[in-house]
């Protein structure tokens, strides 16, 4: 099997922390394939969130598992080679893969052959780790922003607390308050839960 994954270092990094069959050849890539380079691909990751839809469109002959922790399948109208995964920082080396997905069973034969764990989760905007942490992250801004404590010792007290392995000012650091701040604002036009908290907001570049 050959497996082309698109990503920056970060991400390369990443993903390589995963333990890969002998059998399997990886190329990692900072830009989109050609056609020509596709030739011999079996499946793509698509580790980039912010590649365009029409970008993709090259990649109709192969199963794709691409990075859109916002947008689901349903928003994106991509065909059924795709599979919705998330591209977060800290969420590529996981164990277990959350994907969304229209097509298991192209899942499960690549997983299969990869020997690695997944679960099919719900089409729907954060996945599940993405949209939890998010919601951590919030909460804490929440605390941070009535003065309940610091930054730092929210961060402590939840790595010691909860065994995190980030704390929630930490972790924000990591992905991308940005990003956070993003999945937050899509989930709260349905759910008030998720409003963005006033001192995360005010910290948005």
């Amino acid at each position: 099997m050959h497996i082309f994954v698109l990503g920056d270092e970060g991400k390369k990094e990443e993903f390589s922390k995963k333990k890969i069959a002998t059998e399997v050849e990886i190329t990692y890539k900072n830009k989109m394939p050609n056609r020509m380079m596709l030739s011999d691909i079996n499946v793509c990751f698509i580790l980039t969130e912010n590649i365009k839809t029409e970008e993709l469109s090259v990649l109709n002959d192969t199963q794709v598992f691409f990075a859109s922790t916002i947008n689901t399948l349903k928003e994106t109208d991509l065909p059924d080679n795709f599979h919705r995964i998330t591209g977060w920082p800290t969420l590529i080396s996981r164990g277990t893969w959350e994907i969304a997905t229209n097509k298991e069973a192209a899942v499960e034969n690549i997983f299969n052959l990869l020997g690695w764990k997944y679960m099919i989760v719900a089409d729907e905007p954060g996945l599940v780790s993405a949209r939890i942490i998010s919601m951590i992250i919030n909460e804490a801004y929440y605390a941070f922003g009535e003065n309940v404590s610091s930054k730092e010792e929210i961060d402590i007290a939840m790595k010691l607390g909860t065994n995190y392995p980030y704390g929630p000012f930490e972790w924000s650091q990591i992905i991308g308050l940005n990003n956070i701040y993003d999945l937050l604002k899509k989930l709260s036009e349905t759910d008030n839960r998720y409003k963005p908290a006033p001192a995360l907001k005010s910290e948005i570049s």
